[in-house]
Order: C-alpha cells, then structure tokens, then sequence
C-alpha cells in the first residue's frame, strides 16, 4: 500500500473514542512489509488536543492529495481506495512509458461493436 504513496499523515485526539480507524491504519502503515515496499514514504502522527475529527491524509507518488474523515470511514476501505487509485496510477505510468497517449479515449463505434466471445475448451482438447 505504502508504495503509492510519499507520504501519510495521521492525525487524532488520543482521547477521543472515534480514533479506532486512525489507530488501525497506524498498524498498518508500521507493519515491517509496509514499510518495506517504500522506505521513502513519510508517515507523520499529529496528535491533537483539540475537539477536530480524526483524519488521515495521504500524499500519492505524484503528488495528488486525499484527506480521509477517519471517523466514517474504516481503515480498510481507505486502504482498498489507495490500492485501487495506485493500480490505476500504475497503469497510467505503463502507458506514458510506452509512449501512448493518456488518458486513453476508445472510439464511441468500437464501443457498440459485438463481442464475439471465445468458446471453452473442453479438457480432452487441452491435453492435446
């Protein structure tokens, strides 16, 4: 998770009971593999004395920022968005490399093309 991203940081009221998401998402980011796929990520802790939400902000290798309301939202499902927004910077990248142009834009007509399908083989044909 931590490789799609510069930098992440978590901010919470130790004393507030809405802090569960921040404090597994603290686990996380600590965890040896996490740190591992991208020592150069930052993870800064804020901890606040003040009555403002918990929240978790994440900075993306390109520099995009998402804050993250840690009081609605667990630390799973700001996981999973990380990893989806980093397979589709990914392939943003793989694109760019190959020099192709991006975003892609596929034709309104090879849209509405029919899809012929491919038809299963059965395993007697494989073994073949």
């Amino acid at each position: 998770m931590l490789k799609f991203l510069s930098k992440v940081k978590i901010e919470f009221n130790a004393l507030d009971p809405r802090t569960a998401s921040c404090m597994e998402f603290l686990a996380q980011c600590n965890a040896r593999q996490a740190k591992e796929s991208n020592p150069a990520c930052q993870l800064q802790v804020k901890r606040r004395t003040d009555d403002h939400p918990p929240q978790i902000t994440v900075t993306f290798v390109n520099g995009v920022e998402e804050v993250f309301d840690a009081t609605s939202t667990p630390a799973q499902t700001i996981r999973t968005m990380i990893l989806e927004k980093g397979q589709f910077l990914e392939t943003e990248q793989m694109f760019r490399e190959a020099g192709e142009k991006w975003p892609v834009i596929i034709p309104e007509e090879e849209l509405r093309q029919s899809f012929p399908g491919t038809k299963p083989r059965k395993a007697e044909e494989k073994k073949q």
